[in-house]
């Protein structure tokens, strides 16, 4: 009986210890970028804060853009980099309304199952995934192709965010490049921008 008595007075004197053991902090969510889906809000953006763009120019059945989105487009550092010196776009390549940009109307064009706004700013070489880079006041798009990875889109971003493409070439300037933000190792030369 004594045993009972003891093991229920533990009990009672252990409630208010439990009770008081708060639940762990719940993690804050990841930064985001904050991506812009309408072309018509770019604008309106544009007409009170000229910033450089990033369009991200991706379809719904691409893999690599998908893998683009998980790998590339959730590191901290990019994602910082890109919502301080960018106004980033998703666009769907083969949209089918029609875009309004610029005082220009693009419609879908069938012949390359894509909307004339990418065809465009891709100057036509329609491949997936495919950032565009333009200046403030949308001006000079300048179209990356294929699947980058954090180390190769630092070395494009900051090659148009701090504004080195008024210094030098875009070859000059990844060659001597040191990535930051990812896992250290010198990114590969991607495809060479011209202007």
């Amino acid at each position: 009986m004594k045993r009972l008595v003891m093991l229920a007075l533990l009990m009672f004197a252990m409630c208010p210890a439990m009770m008081a053991k708060k639940d762990p902090p719940v993690a804050a969510p990841a930064e985001e970028i904050h991506w812009i889906t309408s072309i018509e809000e770019l604008q309106m953006k544009m007409q009170q804060a000229p910033k450089k763009v990033l369009i991200d120019m991706y379809t719904g059945w691409c893999g690599w853009c998908k893998k683009m989105d998980a790998d590339t487009y959730t590191n901290p550092a990019l994602v910082k980099y890109i919502n301080n010196n960018f106004y980033a776009v998703k666009f769907d390549a083969e949209r089918q309304d029609t875009i309004h940009f610029q005082g220009k109307d693009f419609f879908f064009a069938p012949q390359y199952k894509a909307n004339g706004f990418a065809i465009e700013l891709m100057k036509g070489q329609m491949s997936y995934p495919q950032t565009v880079f333009m200046l403030e006041n949308f001006q000079s798009p300048t179209p990356i192709p294929g699947y980058q990875s954090v180390q190769q889109m630092e070395i494009f971003l900051t090659y148009f965010g701090d504004n080195m493409y008024r210094r030098r070439s875009f070859d000059e300037y990844s060659k001597n490049y040191t990535p930051r933000w990812g896992n250290g190792q010198p990114a590969a030369n991607s495809a060479p921008v011209k202007h």
